[in-house]
Formats: structure tokens, sequence, C-alpha cells
């Protein structure tokens, strides 16, 4: 960069214009205004003054440089079957330089470390010797000291040699000085023969005295040596610890210096036997394998599955059983077992969404009202009379069979409306929309009063706890008698307001609109006794109502809002599947950005297509969430093999004494979730002890061609609600000659399957008696026997039908005909009021009086 001034330099590095002039003033350049000329070497001045303020050396190097380097080669591997495979390598190589001031100013701290350490060892070692030393002195001292009193005992004559003695028994430096001045002082005196036996004893006594000092002055100085060692040692390993050595030094067991000794009892491992039985708590989920409840019990897998076969059950070590069975081992062996009813990472996800939605607070919603009643009397047509829509005319046969959730504006506020079937087959469908609802409206025609479907929905609204308002519908009708129905609901313990009962009585018309404005002012007036808040401003919780695959968009759920806000791209977990929200629709098809409580949406994101009634939530985590449905598809998963396991069990007896059941396979795909339900558990209910209807497979969407192989596999019936078969399924349907047939409305699905099953039950035979005929006479025949001869008294006497042979009305024989003639001539048969004669086959007892009918059996087809 040239010459700048000192406002572009302060735009080039981020700063004030004033700030960059009052450092630089600081840093010795005179600038006073931002068009001053900077330099460079006055930009230099600068990041010298700044390196300065914040502690940097200026020209500072880098103490450790590191390089690296790739190299890539490619080499070529022969293969197994002779090829030639060229394979890539690639080298990394690493390499750090540290700067050579710094090392050698860290050798030469090592250096003085250690000659610290030497001088630390040789003062050591100079004491140790002093010390030794002195005591080798004190100790020769005492020796020589009692070696002269026992010379001085022995020569008393000779003073002066007794006095040498306690010379050479104070001086200690030289013994052999001290032995030869003794030995002058007694050759000296010449007059005591005992001076000569002293001077030896001193000379012995001294040589012997410095021996021993030898040594042990020579074990003194080992034994500093070896202590001066094992310092240094320990030293050492220390110093290496401190440079942040890797590796330990070898442990002294293994130099061999040390030798090992015993453990401490106290660090001994010990292990008593339990003297009594140890009784544990097993937590048991809802599914568990043999191994795993093995391992919760302490004991081994093979001690599980005996005590399974000692109960009548079969198993192996990782078969899964249900929670019921796995109680009753536990129990069986004596521990107590705890139900567990969720998982922890159920339980913990849960939890933190309540924890969240805890702190906020709640605001008023609006109600969720479901229409309930009998089929066709009047439910969506009083719906789409508060709607100005024409749900109605778009459903199959003019009748529901979707559950409808709609977001209503009135004048008296919004109200959010679920539509349910009314057909006895959509029974799990009304239970759902009473479940999920505040206010239940039952509709009841007041032409046809009170039908099966209106008692059922009753009991629905009961059991759930919602109050009722009952819309007596069809008032525009002539034969309309609302006291009527009044009558027919007091007798299920729903009362009139007006008879002092505790239920509102709405009288409306669906076609002419009449009373339609009572009807929702009724429906506020409940709202608000009901007081009904939620909270807004947290993770949204609902709950599926409805269900389907679209072969476009793929999996839709139509979700009510019971709490939070539910906003596009957030985490919904419903039962076991999950997903972000790509898109959500109100029952229009309008885009919806949010939804709050008391709101249904149609929602586009999930993995799969939930079941309908299944929870739905908001969760902050989405792996947490794939777990948390992972969890419960192998829940369900082993909750049907268990199921199925227990149900051969059972079934395995009653199937041999029963004999074979016919049963009829069938493959169901609609378009809603709902729909399968009530198809389900309409056609199955169609079974007997005969006829059995099984669903091979059920879903939503359109026939694949994998539904068109299962058929074939399973030799089933495919049925189609609402949905068609793709091309590929319609082929794999033709080549193997399935049965294919598309339903839109249920009545025609239970009617059809009905007849098939009809066809498949075994037929009843019929006796049904086809002539009489009254013995008048006998004749003998030596060939035939006895020949009654009869009157035919009512219907035909045939040739080839079975009889039976009458005694006072008590049947006797029963057989056939031998012969049957009329005139001595052979006849196929013979009509009332006429006479023949009859030979009864293997049968001679025949008298007059007795009666011979004649009858025939029928098949007679059987009907569910």
């Amino acid at each position: 960069m040239a010459e700048v001034t000192v406002k572009e330099l302060a735009g080039v590095i981020g700063t004030d214009t004033k700030k960059l002039i009052s450092q630089l003033n600081e840093a010795g350049v005179k600038v006073t205004k931002a068009d001053d000329i900077v330099t460079d070497e006055q930009k230099g001045l600068l990041l010298g003054f700044l390196k300065k303020n914040h502690g940097e050396v200026e020209n500072s190097e880098p103490k450790r440089i590191t390089l690296k380097r790739k190299q890539k080669s490619t080499l070529k591997i022969s293969g197994s079957h002779g090829k030639n495979k060229t394979v890539n390598v690639e080298v990394r190589k690493k390499r750090t330089y540290v700067k050579r001031s710094d090392l050698v100013a860290q050798e030469q701290d090592e250096r003085d470390r250690i000659d610290e350490i030497k001088a630390t060892e040789l003062a050591a070692i100079k004491a140790v010797e002093d010390k030794t030393a002195a005591e080798e002195a004190a100790v020769e001292a005492s020796k020589v000291a009692k070696l002269a009193a026992e010379a001085e005992a022995a020569e008393k004559t000779d003073d002066k040699a007794a006095e040498k003695a306690d010379e050479q028994a104070a001086n200690t430096v030289d013994a052999d000085a001290e032995a030869k001045r003794t030995s002058e002082a007694a050759d000296a005196a010449k007059e005591a023969e005992k001076a000569v036996i002293a001077k030896e004893l001193a000379t012995k006594a001294a040589a012997n005295a410095q021996a021993d000092a030898s040594a042990d002055k020579a074990k003194a100085e080992d034994k500093t040596e070896n202590t001066t060692n094992d310092s240094r040692r320990k030293k050492k390993k220390k110093g290496r610890r401190q440079g942040n050595e890797l590796h330990s030094p070898r442990p002294a067991k293994r130099r061999g210096r040390v030798k090992p000794t015993a453990t401490p009892s106290a660090l001994q491992h010990e292990f008593s036997k339990p003297t009594e039985r140890v009784i544990k708590d097993v937590a048991i989920p809802e599914t568990i394998t043999i191994g795993e409840l093995a391992s919760k019990m302490s004991v081994k897998a093979g001690e599980v599955i005996k005590i399974m076969m000692g109960m009548g059950v079969m198993a192996t070590i990782n078969q899964v059983i249900d929670q019921e069975t796995a109680t009753l081992v536990v129990e069986e062996m004596g521990h107590k077992a705890i139900v567990a009813d969720r998982a922890d990472i159920e339980r913990a996800v849960l939890n933190e969404a309540l924890e969240r939605s805890e702190s906020v607070d709640s605001v008023h919603r609006a109600p969720v009202v479901t229409i309930m009643g009998h089929v066709d009397h009047g439910k969506t047509s009083l719906l789409d009379y508060i709607r100005k829509a024409t749900v109605a005319s778009g459903e199959a046969g003019g009748i529901t069979q979707h559950i409808g959730a709609y977001h209503v504006t009135t004048k008296n506020g919004a109200i959010t409306f679920l539509d349910t079937p009314g057909h006895a087959a959509f029974t799990a469908m009304r239970a759902r929309g009473a479940s999920a609802t505040d206010i239940v409206i039952l509709v009841v025609a007041a032409d046809d009063g009170v039908m099966p479907q209106t008692i059922e929905a009753i009991a629905h609204s009961k059991a759930a706890g919602v109050p009722m308002i009952i819309a007596v519908n069809k008032m525009d009708k002539e034969n309309a008698d609302p006291d009527r129905v009044k009558n027919e609901l007091s007798t299920h313990d729903v009362m009139p307001e007006d008879w002092g009962g505790e239920y509102q009585f709405v009288h409306v018309s669906a076609q002419t609109g009449e009373g339609v404005e009572e009807l929702l002012d009724a429906i506020t007036l409940q709202a608000e006794l009901l007081e009904l808040t939620a909270k807004v401003d947290c993770h949204a919780e609902g709950v599926v109502i409805e269900a389907r695959l679209d072969r476009g968009r793929g999996p839709i759920a139509t979700v009510l809002i019971k709490s939070g806000t539910l906003k596009r791209g957030d985490i919904l977990l419903a039962g076991e599947y999950y997903g972000r929200v790509r898109s959500m629709m109100n029952e229009n098809g309008i885009d919806q950005p949010t939804a709050g409580p008391a709101i249904p949406v149609e929602i586009l994101g999930l993995s799969g297509v939930p079941k309908a009634g299944d929870e739905a939530a908001v969760v902050s985590d989405e792996r947490k969430a794939r777990e948390v449905a992972n969890y419960r598809h192998n829940r369900e998963r082993d909750l049907k093999l268990a199921h199925q396991q227990k149900t051969k069990l059972e079934n395995m007896f009653a199937t041999m004494e029963a004999g074979d059941i016919s049963t009829l396979n069938l493959v169901v795909k609609a378009d809603v979730q709902g729909s399968v339900e009530a198809l389900i558990e309409s056609l199955t209910k169609l079974s007997n002890d005969e006829v059995q209807v099984k669903i091979v497979s059920s879903g939503v969407g359109g026939i694949a061609e994998t539904d068109a192989n299962l058929a074939a596999a399973s030799n089933a019936i495919i049925i189609g609600f609402n949905v068609r078969a793709d091309a590929s399924a319609r082929k794999a349907i033709d080549n193997q000659g399935l049965e294919l047939h598309y339903y839109s409305i249920i009545y025609d699905v239970v009617d059809e399957v009905k007849a098939s099953l009809t066809g498949m039950l075994a037929p009843e035979f019929r006796q049904e008696i086809v002539g009489l005929a009254e013995v008048r006479d006998v004749f003998k025949s030596p060939k035939l026997g006895a020949i009654a001869g009869c009157m035919v008294t009512e219907g035909n006497v045939k040739r080839n039908n079975p009889i039976r042979v009458l005694r006072e009305n008590i049947v006797i024989y029963e057989g056939e005909l031998e012969s049957l003639r009329r005139f001595k001539e052979d006849v196929n048969d013979v009509r009332n009021g006429m006479e023949c004669g009859i030979g009864v086959k293997n049968y001679n007892d025949v008298r007059v009086g007795d009666q011979i009918e004649v009858f025939e059996i029928i098949e007679v087809k059987r009907s569910l």
C-alpha cells in the first residue's frame, strides 16, 4: 500500500479517525487532521507502538514451526481373479522445528539442575563419612583404654610404662606409632618382664581395632553409596516426570532391587457366598427377551427356559415374551415383578414438553364440537348449513365415511366442528371424536326417533364425560314428532331441561335453517360454562383425527391442536412416526403458516401414516423424536409377535378339536386410516365357528405390486376402498389371476363379503317326506321273501328313494326298497290312491297295519 491519508487508513483498519490521529501522535507521528498523509515508515512506527502497548516484542520470531507434507502414490495389487487393482495411497508427514536458542537454554537449565543435585549428594556423603569416622574413633578409644587398664594391673612396678600406655590410649590417630612408643618404653624400663606382655597385648588389640575400624568404614561407605544412588534415581525419576515424559520408569520389582512383599489383608479380595436368598425387584417392560429377563434376575438363561418349560411354554434365549408371561416367570422364581409402563426416553421427551408448557399462561380458546347421531339423520346437512357449504353431496352414497374437521367463524365466535360417521361400522371413529371434543351435539331425526347409533353416541359421550346438546332435526317434515324423541331419550337418562333435566333440546331444520341460531347460542352458552382455556406460546400438542397417504404428496395427517402453536418447520412426533412439518393447510386447502389451539390442520412431512387417535407433540430434538418413534414401532411389533405366539399356543388344541375352518383371506386398502379401521371391524365381525375372515394386510394408499404379490402368496382377495391399483399392480393381478374389487360405500363391501362367506358355509341336508303307504296284506315270495301289499295314502312312492318302516308311529327299520310292482310289473313310482307291492330289502318282519314312509334328502344352502 502506498501513501494514504489518515481517513483512508482508518477505513482500512476499521477504526475511528480521531482515535487513529491520537495513536499516531503517541507513536511520534505528527498529524492533526484526516487529510494528512501517512507514509510507510510512519505506518511501521504505528505498528511498533501498538505491539508494544499489547505486550508483544518487536520483531519477535516464532519459537515453533510445524511443517506438513502429503505425498500421493498408486499401488497395483493382484486381485482374487487374476486382475490387477489400483489402490491410491496417501502418505502424510508432519515435522515440528523448535528454535535452537530455546533448546540450548533448556539444556543449560537441565545441566544446572543436575550440578545442584550432585553438589547436594556430595555434601550428604561427606557428612556421613565424618559421622562414621567419629564413631570409629570413639569405639577404638574405648578398646585401647580397656587394654591399658589390664596392662596397668599386670605391671604395677613400672609407672612410666603405664603412663605411656595411657598416652597411647589417648592418641588414636596412628595405632602402629602408639604401639612402637609403648615398645620403646618397655625396653627402656628393662626391669619389668610383664611390660613385654603388655606390649604384645596392646599391639594385638590395636591391630584388631584397626581392622575392625577399616571394615566398619568400608561398610559405611557402601551404605552411603547405595543411599546416594537411590536418592539420585529418585530425583532423576522426579525430574523425568516434571519433564512430561510419557513412559513411566520400570517398577522396582522388575529390576530385582526390591523383594515382593505379601499383599496386606486389607487389600485382598474376599468373597463370601450369601447365606440367604436374595430377592430382587425386576422391572418388566411390555416386551422382553428371555436373555434380558435372566440378566435382570442374575440367573442363567437356562434356568428361565426350564421354568417356562414347566409352565408349558417352549422358548429360546432370544424369544420375545409379553409382560404377563414375564411376570409369571419372575414370581415363579421367587422375585418381585415391577411392571414398567413406558420407556425412559419416551418419558423424558414428554416430560420435557410438559415442563416447557407449565411456565406459559393460558388464554381463552374456541370450543371443539362433535356432531354425532344415527346415519341419515342430517348431521352433515346441518353442518353444511352452518358452514354454507355442500359436503354431503361429495360423500359416496350421501353418507359420511370420514371424520371431517372444520373451523367456522360465526357471530358468536369461532367454533371447531368434527363431523363423525353414523354407520355402525364407524364405532371407533365416533369414540375417537367424543374423546377429542368439548361439546357433543346429538342429532336425532324428529320422524325416526332414537336409533341404535343414537344410543351408541350417547354412551360414547357419557363415557368421555362431555356435555351434550340434543338437536332435534327435520322439524320441517309433516310427521315430525319432537315429543316422541324426548320420551325415547328419557329412557336412556337424557332428560330435557323443561322436564327438569340438564340437557338442552333445540328444534332445528337443516333444510330451512330453523333453530340454527338457537343451536349456536346453546353452544356458546355451554362453552362459557366450561371456561375453555389453552396455552398458546409453547410447543404444540394435539391428536391425529384422520390420516391418509397421498400419491403425490406423501403421508397426510389431520391434526387437531389442543394446546400450543404449531409452526411450519417444527419437528412433530405422532405415534410411530415423526418428521418436520413442511406444509399446513386448513379444510379448504389454504396454506397456513401457524395453527393455534382448537384449529384442525392437514400436515405434510411425516415419515409415515400415523394411526387415527395417536397423540401428536412437537419436540425440540429430531434425534430424540427418531428414537421415540423407533421405540414405539419396535414395541408395537414385539407386542404383535408376542400376541401371535400366545395365540398359537392357546388355539392349538382348540383348532384340533374344531377341525378345519374355512378362511377367507382379504387384503384391504383404503384412502384414509378411519376407513381401514371401520372395514376391518365390520368384516371381522362376520366370522363364526365355521367360516372366518382373515385380514392378511391392510393399509392406507393405492394398491401396489407388493399388495398383489402378498395376495397371490396367501390366496387372498384384494379390496380397494376409494383407491385404485397402479399399472404394475394391475399387470401382476392379471398375470396371476387375482380377484380385485373396488368399492366406495361400506355397505357394499360388507354385503359382498357376507355373500362370499355364505357360499363357503357347509350346506345343510334336510329330509323331506315324499310318500306314505299303508300295509294291507303280507305275501310270501320264495325269491324276495315278505312282500307287503300296500295302499299309497300320501304323495308318491318312488323306487330309488330311502324308506322307513313305522309301527304305531315308531321307526323300527330304515333302509331302501328292493322291489316296487303294480300288477306283477316293475314300476318306478306309484301315485296317491293306488295299490302296489313293496319288497323291503333285508327286512322280512313286515306286518299288516305298518306304514312305509318314503323320503328324500334335500341340500339346503345356509346363510349368515
